[in-house]
């Protein structure tokens, strides 16, 4: 970091350790309480400042920065009521542990009223965040620091409150900034425990029918073709959590996703289970859909931070402390050594259902006017390009995209911890902004994508091409089916079908209603030779009830 200027203003010196720490991207709204460091953040050589219209949508586009590249998502908001309306945010970040550093103005310290005054650290504590309240000019550089090497080490979100006045002091003379590389412990990854290894090997050659998952936790660790080995060498069908989708769909014998999501043959092999092994995944309620995926099988789970309890259900019954790939790589060692398991679940039939079935075969009435989201999807799996980026949305609609096979889960993104809708676009914002290729498109439904449509705007002034698929059943479509079956008046979830496609345009962007499933390719070829992002308003049917809804409603919903 350069020499710091005497009498710089801390606003400026804080933008400056800011970049030191790598940030060249962030997302912001200003108020009174950031837009000094905001400004001095734009005017950075190399910084890439994007402007939001809701502080919400600046927070979960560095979340959505996140999940693109890897690196601490950064956002700005002001204090009071700016920094109140991140909390959804916050808590979606906490949960999914997605790492992101939040510079939030606070009141002015030495104000005796201010209109905007809020205790700011216990609704960032409420949310699962981490508060640093930054008053002590002598300090500035340790709160950066800090907050850095928290969000990085512990991968949460953290916000550092500076009071509007004291960012306009001058910043003491307290030497150069030192970034929270020099702080972070350079751990090599973790190996197998020998004993438990043999342990797994034993279960794995007396397995009837095995599953081995791989989840967030493999792709990170690169373990992909180690599992993929593994699974081979001991008869496995190959299985993912809806984050690491796609991992291993080139394998004949990979059923997809685990979980809620998982297709009709998925569930078939997960009935007969009787052993599950996991590499990185915390094996939440939504990868066992509840302890439904697979009732009769062991479960092993092998993880970094293996936690035995999650969401109110045991994880596992045997737990490895262990980095996936390194773990698989010495499964796999072992296994070769034992011959032949006993495995007899792959066959040439089982292989040709996985590559021939569909997710879901669920018959409803075709109605005129509006089409199936299943054969939607179908044809788009055809028309959208495999290596483009996927930005998952929130909601009934989420699950039909999620069927898609041939996708890198380094393409997809999705988070669903805590279960907010509105994201896909403030999601497909920080993608965008990341990738700068205009090869990102967003699945959402109707009820989201309004949420935040005002981020049009933002995205036509930034030049950010997006294509948005909005599957429109002019309602919320979880609540409908939900109250459809209880026998009470949907009215209040249901709004018609808004023309989102003259929306579009009314930002300056582009807008097609679809009503037929063959204007795909034509307007995929249109949007490829053009410049500007573009809304595809896709007229669906509200009597198609997702699967997973389907399951949660025949079950009671409501029982977790």
């Amino acid at each position: 970091m350069k020499q710091i200027m005497k009498n710089m203003p801390i606003y400026e010196a804080l933008a400056q350790a800011f970049a030191a720490e790598g940030v060249d991207h962030h997302f912001t709204l200003m108020g009174d309480g950031n837009m000094h460091w905001a400004a001095a953040m734009k005017n950075l050589d190399g910084m890439n400042s994007y402007f939001a219209r809701h502080e919400h949508c600046a927070c979960a586009a560095a979340m959505g920065y996140h999940l693109a590249t890897g690196k601490v998502g950064v956002a700005s908001v002001t204090c009071g009521p700016g920094f109140t309306q991140i909390m959804t945010a916050l808590a979606g970040a906490a949960q999914g542990h997605i790492p992101m550093v939040v510079f939030a103005g606070e009141s002015p310290i030495n104000a005796k009223w201010y209109n905007q005054y809020i205790e700011q650290a216990p609704f960032a504590a409420a949310a699962g965040a981490h508060y640093i309240s930054a008053h002590s000019p002598q300090r500035m550089y340790q709160y950066v620091r800090e907050a850095f090497h928290i969000a990085r080490q512990a991968r949460k979100p953290v916000v550092i409150g500076v009071p509007y006045d004291l960012q306009k002091q001058a910043l003491p003379d307290i030497g150069n900034y030192q970034t929270s590389a020099d702080t972070m412990p350079n751990a090599e990854p973790l190996y197998p425990h020998p004993q438990q290894v043999e342990h797994l090997v034993e279960k794995l050659v007396n397995a009837r029918c095995p599953i081995i998952i791989g989840g967030r936790g493999a792709v990170r660790s690169g373990a992909a073709s180690a599992i993929e080995e593994l699974a081979d060498a001991a008869g496995a069908v190959l299985a993912t959590t809806l984050p690491a989708r796609g991992m291993f769909d080139q394998n004949a014998f990979s059923i997809g996703i685990s979980g809620g999501y998982a297709s009709e043959v998925a569930r078939e092999v997960g009935e007969k289970a009787d052993l599950v092994v996991t590499f990185g995944s915390s094996l939440n309620y939504y990868t066992v859909d509840g302890g439904h995926m697979f009732p009769k099988a062991e479960v092993v789970q092998i993880d970094t931070q293996p936690l035995g309890l999650a969401h109110g259900m045991k994880s596992g019954d045997l737990h490895l402390r262990a980095d996936a790939k390194l773990a698989a790589a010495e499964t796999l060692k072992v296994l070769r050594g034992k011959g032949k398991t006993k495995a007899a679940i792959r066959s040439p039939e089982l292989a040709k259902r996985i590559k021939d079935d569909p997710a879901d075969s669920a018959h409803f009435p075709a109605e005129p006017g509006v089409l199936d989201p299943r054969a939607v999807i179908a044809e788009l799996d055809h028309v959208i390009p495999k290596d483009w980026d996927s930005v998952s949305g929130s909601g009934h609609q989420s699950y039909f995209h999620s069927v898609m096979r041939g996708r890198k889960p380094e393409n997809y993104h999705v988070i669903r911890e805590f279960g907010a809708i509105g994201n896909g676009v403030p999601f497909a914002i920080g993608v965008a902004a990341a990738r700068k290729d205009g090869r990102t498109v967003v699945f959402d439904g109707d009820g989201s994508f309004l949420m935040h449509v005002q981020e049009l705007e933002m995205i036509e002034r930034h030049k950010l091409k997006v294509l948005f698929v909005i599957l429109n059943d002019g309602a919320y479509g979880s609540e409908i089916h939900k109250l459809r079956l209880d026998g009470v008046d949907d009215s209040g979830a249901i709004f018609g079908r808004t023309d989102l496609a003259g929306i579009a345009k009314g930002f300056g962007l582009r807008g097609t209603t679809v009503t037929d499933v063959g204007q795909f390719r034509s307007l995929f070829d249109a949007y490829q030779a053009q410049d500007r992002a573009e809304v595809w308003n896709i007229h669906i049917s509200d009597q198609v009830m997702n699967p997973s809804t389907r399951r949660q409603l025949s079950r009671g919903h409501g029982k977790m």
